[in-house]
């Protein structure tokens, strides 16, 4: 089965959950500098979202690149990471609102998680589905970061409810930090194709 029609339906939704989330940034109440940096927590908050979007779809895009084919599978593997993805709206919403209650911060960390474990087991579900010594699964053998994010995504969300809701934000930060550059081995495959 073509993969083409995957990465291009999964392009499309992150888009629009993109834009979605831009929607939900209103302008301020008044003309002033002050209503503005009133709103900055919101921005943050967004910039925050769109940064993991944005790296979500960098490493789905370079993922795909290195499979060769897609099965039934794979299809629901990948609905289920844009199902997750999809909840991105309605967390960052309310994260902005009250970013620093223990609910909202909870919610946002839990579906940050559901969205990390989705990428892993598409991951490993493209690698089952291309063979053992394809060119995915050799890229991808030892790749420490998706266990990485998902192992600190529970630990954040420890931290959040017992210590500090913040620290659920604060730890997917530094998740987002480590996704930043791209899987190295990725990377040298088109490097020296």
């Amino acid at each position: 089965m073509p993969k083409t029609r995957v990465e291009a339906f999964t392009d499309a939704v992150i888009a629009i959950v993109m834009t979605l989330m831009v929607l939900e940034l209103h302008i301020p109440v008044t003309d002033g500098w002050d209503a503005l940096l009133s709103q900055s927590h919101k921005l943050i908050i967004y910039l925050i979202s769109f940064i993991n979007l944005a790296i979500y779809w960098n490493n789905h895009h370079h993922m795909f690149q290195l499979a060769k084919t897609v099965n039934g599978s794979i299809l629901w593997l990948n609905n289920w990471f844009i199902f997750a993805i999809s909840l991105f709206p309605f967390a960052t919403s309310w994260l902005s609102e009250f970013p620093t209650s223990q609910a909202p911060e909870m919610t946002y960390g839990t579906i940050v998680l559901f969205a990390n474990l989705a990428y892993l087991f598409l991951a490993k579900g493209l690698i089952k589905g291309n063979g053992p010594h394809s060119l995915i699964a050799q890229r991808l053998k030892d790749n420490w970061k998706p266990i990485a994010s998902v192992s600190l995504n529970v630990f954040a969300l420890i931290l959040g409810y017992f210590l500090a809701p913040i620290a659920v934000l604060i730890i997917n930060i530094l998740i987002l930090i480590m996704w930043i550059v791209p899987e190295k081995k990725v990377e040298e495959h088109y490097q020296h194709t």
